[in-house]
């Protein structure tokens, strides 16, 4: 009975205010406020408001509530559990043949068919030989840094 009474001041607070908005020829503005304004009547005439009060004060009903929430806690855990054991079988799968187990990269090694590969030797890069400073050196010098 609370709940109604409050939903129907709500609604005829809601009016005025959107009477108050035509008055001042904000008459869109004031038609949304009147769409707001009726909602909490409509769901008090309809009964919704009752059926949620009704809801939230009974015991059984957040008896309800936490047996569903266990039960979407076990979907979780046994999920997680499958997918950790599911990544386990596959580090351990004897399938890797072309990585070996401490490597990050896989080993290429040459085909059936194919001769020799011709390996090329890379001489370390140093910041001289491989990337140009001129332009950052103009801009300190400009700064006088």
């Amino acid at each position: 009975m609370l709940a109604e009474t409050i939903c129907s001041a709500v609604s005829a607070a809601g009016l005025g205010l959107a009477a108050l908005t035509a008055y001042r020829k904000r008459f869109l503005a004031a038609t949304r406020i009147a769409a707001y304004a009726l909602v909490p009547l409509g769901l008090v005439m309809t009964g919704v408001v009752e059926w949620v009060s009704g809801m939230v004060f009974k015991p059984t009903v957040w008896i309800g509530f936490g047996l569903l929430a266990l039960a979407w806690l076990l979907f979780v855990t046994t999920r997680a559990v499958e997918r950790r054991g599911r990544r386990k079988a596959v580090e351990g799968s004897p399938a890797q043949g072309a990585v070996a187990p401490a490597a990050s990269a896989p080993s290429l090694g040459a085909g059936a068919g194919s001769g020799p590969q011709p390996t090329a030797r890379r001489k370390p890069q140093t910041a001289a030989d491989g990337e140009d400073f001129s332009d950052i050196e103009a801009i300190l010098k400009k700064h006088g840094i």
